[in-house]
């Protein structure tokens, strides 16, 4: 882990790997989701059910982007430095 800056090329792989990992996590809460009986698209509208399944498609998402942001911290240092 280095203290000085990340690089322009370091950055973009974050942006990167936040993006893939953000809808492998929502595809990931989607079937689960789906598994639980939990369609967030499914035809009764915004019922129970559908609220819940689009919370675990949402919840999903942002577990991959802040493992991505993890891993990258780990890796590279704080984005923000």
């Amino acid at each position: 882990m280095s203290e000085a800056r990340p690089s322009t090329r370091q950055l973009l792989l974050l942006g990167l790997v936040q993006a893939v990992l953000f809808v492998v996590g929502a595809v990931l809460g989607r079937w689960l989701g789906l598994a639980l009986g939990l369609d967030a698209f499914g035809p009764g509208g915004y019922s129970n059910n559908a609220i819940f399944g689009i919370l675990l498609i949402g919840l999903g998402g942002g577990a991959g982007a802040q493992l991505a942001r993890a891993w990258f911290t780990r890796r590279y240092g704080s984005p923000r430095s």
